[in-house]
């Protein structure tokens, strides 16, 4: 795993703002770094990258990397997990290989297929290909997005990096907020692709290939998800028997790896499936686990995470946070998220990667899971919702609102009072807009009352309802289920799951691998038919027949709790002079009276508002952090 940054323009590189952005990038590949700038035809590309070793340790393996003329040039960070095939079929049509990198099948394939390569590659990766021969440049992104890819144009020049912090390290970009961004931001908890908080900077969305040429830029989607029906998989039992497979063969996939690894244990079914099926290819005290625990006993899942690690025997390591540790690596969180990201669980995933890293450089672990089969609450609300429908708006209003306030406040991890709340909230909208407000921290109708009158005046020039509503257009779907998971995948899976762990195990030098998106189990799962994802209550509902005869009962009929930490509480002791602190707010976004009303209410326990006052927390330190470092 790597960093990747560049620069292509018709003017001199000042090598020194690449090498600034390279160094921006060290956490991400501390093993090893390189540059190359290539000229010709009156514009000049110059390509950075550092190094994580994972597959082929020699110098063979260093980028930026050339084909055998040196007229197409890679920096690439991600991998490859069906390369060995692919570079099988390259070269029989002639292609020689001079390393053993999942890499240099990339730079190969583009020769032989151009930009159809990026269809043919099952993996992760954030890549920029250099073709001097058509003075182009080539970017892509994989398909669910556990890569993250930053670039900026501007009057000709095109820059582009693995992190934000990266690209502002160039003086051409200049780090101004964009209130229509952290409105956004304040919806989701993160900013979208292809926005982002820094005016001008875009994301290349997941599932997209970008082409820079003198023409201009041109984005294209090569894959999207799809829900079409798969005749093969037949009655119930075959289809178990096919997940099985299917299962089986991705994670053997990413098994592969010239460097130790281990694997994410929160003792959830996701995670504990990987070592499932680990332990059929492996002995399994051969097999390294990691989990993070808490004190608070609502958020605590080492126990379980115990459990699954003594069932099979493997070699387990855990440690346990409280608030003293959290605070302790606040300042390191505000700075590696990049992008504020309110997702409170980037912590203790820092942590857990953290820790890992001192045993194995790569792990993996089991996202994607509850997106592909339906493992979120909200799965269940949803199914619920149309129950609500005849209520009319005032009596929601003016009926149900003021109730659900009235309910006494829990600090519990997912408490009742906070998921009736959150329920009640979002019922009166659209099913691909209600699942967000659900989600998010401030609804727009909220911003109104949060925003100063000068940034609500620009925050209103978006309309991120309009943007969710464009993207449940774009699918097709066969029902309801199929609904929920292309917005889960479109959005929380991409924007947050992928990123908290990308910034916080990247942070480390520790490599995270999500089998579960493994590109041919990803398709798999979604051609499966949605009342075996969710029978009648029931979620992940075939995953979890079909796991029976390796996991014990304890951890299939579990409650999902979740990767939470006890913020509610910590606010209100720990953390509550930070938030005091932060909450005077000198950014000029937010207006004084309204920050002063969410904390004195949350500390006086008339209403649970850690989500809302963590998510601004996260974005006044961050743009501070931010602020520290460009000085610096």
């Amino acid at each position: 795993m790597c960093g990747i940054a560049g620069i292509i323009t018709s003017e001199r590189i000042n090598e020194d703002n690449l090498a600034a952005m390279i160094a921006a990038l060290k956490h991400r590949g501390p093993d090893d770094c390189g540059s190359k700038i290539i000229t010709g035809q009156g514009r000049v590309a110059a390509l950075g990258h550092t190094r994580l070793s994972i597959i082929d340790l020699s110098r063979a393996a260093r980028q930026p990397m050339a084909n055998e003329d040196s007229s197409v040039w890679l920096t690439f960070n991600g991998e490859i997990y069906n390369f060995r095939a692919l570079r099988s079929e390259l070269e029989e049509r002639g292609h020689r290989f001079t390393s053993q990198t999942d890499s240099e099948v990339l730079l190969h394939g583009y020769e032989e297929y151009g930009t159809d390569i990026f269809k043919r590659l099952n993996g992760m990766l954030a890549c920029a290909l250099w073709d001097s021969n058509s003075q182009t440049l080539i970017m892509g992104r994989d398909r669910y997005g556990q890569k993250p890819l930053y670039y900026w144009h501007q009057d000709g020049t095109f820059i582009f990096a693995s992190e934000l912090k990266a690209l502002l390290r160039h003086p051409a970009v200049a780090p101004d907020i964009d209130p229509a961004a952290l409105s956004r931001y304040l919806l989701f908890e993160y900013v979208p692709a292809p926005y982002c908080l820094i005016r001008n900077v875009h994301k290349l969305e997941p599932g997209c290939f970008l082409v820079h040429s003198a023409d201009g830029i041109k984005i294209e989607r090569y894959w999207d998800i799809s829900f079409n029906d798969d005749p093969s998989i037949g009655d119930e039992i075959t289809a178990g028997e096919r997940l099985e497979q299917e299962l089986e063969a991705a994670v053997k996939r990413h098994l592969e790896s010239d460097v130790p690894l281990g694997v994410f244990l929160s003792g959830g079914v996701d995670s504990s499936v990987i070592i499932a099926m680990m332990s059929r290819m492996m002995p399994a005290e051969k097999i390294r686990t990691f989990c993070i625990g808490f004190k608070e006993g609502s958020f605590d899942e080492s126990s379980y995470a115990r459990k699954v690690a003594e069932h099979f025997g493997t070699d387990h390591h855990e440690q346990i946070l409280d608030a003293d540790k959290m605070i302790e690596i606040l300042p390191e969180i505000w700075h590696l998220m990049d992008e504020p990201l309110a997702d409170a669980s980037i912590i203790p995933t820092h942590l857990l990667s953290r820790f890992t890293r001192e045993y194995v450089t790569v792990a993996l672990g089991g996202d994607g899971g509850d997106e592909l089969f339906c493992g979120y609450d909200p799965f269940l609300a949803h199914k619920l919702a149309p129950s609500f429908k005849y209520i009319p708006g005032w009596l929601h209003r003016g009926v149900l609102e003021p109730l659900s306030r009235r309910l006494p406040v829990s600090d519990r991890n997912m408490s009742l009072d906070f998921r009736l709340k959150q329920t009640i909230k979002g019922l009166p909208y659209p099913l691909p807009v209600r699942n967000q407000v659900w989600l998010g921290a401030f609804s727009l109708e909220e911003q109104k009352h949060l925003f100063s009158m000068d940034f609500l005046r620009d925050a209103q020039k978006c309309d991120p309802y309009a943007e969710i509503m464009a993207t449940d257009r774009a699918g097709s779907f066969r029902d309801q289920c199929d609904q929920l998971i292309w917005h889960y995948s479109k959005y929380y899976l991409s924007g947050d799951i992928l990123t908290k762990v990308d910034r916080a195990s990247m942070a480390c030098s520790l490599e995270v691998r999500a089998p579960f998106l493994d590109a041919e189990f990803a398709g798999f799962a979604n051609s499966l038919p949605s009342d075996l994802k969710m029978k009648g209550f029931t979620r992940k509902y075939l995953l979890k027949k079909v796991m029976k005869k390796y996991l014990p009962s304890q951890i299939l009929n579990r409650p999902k709790k979740g990767f939470g930490i006890p913020l509610s509480a910590w606010l209100k002791n720990e953390l509550k002079p930070l938030m005091l602190e932060t909450l005077k707010d000198d950014t000029g976004a937010f207006r004084p009276e309204t920050l002063k009303c969410l904390a004195d209410d949350h500390l006086t326990g008339r209403c649970d508002n850690r989500k809302q006052i963590w998510t601004l927390l996260t974005y006044i330190l961050w743009k501070h952090s931010l602020s520290k470092h460009l000085r610096s």
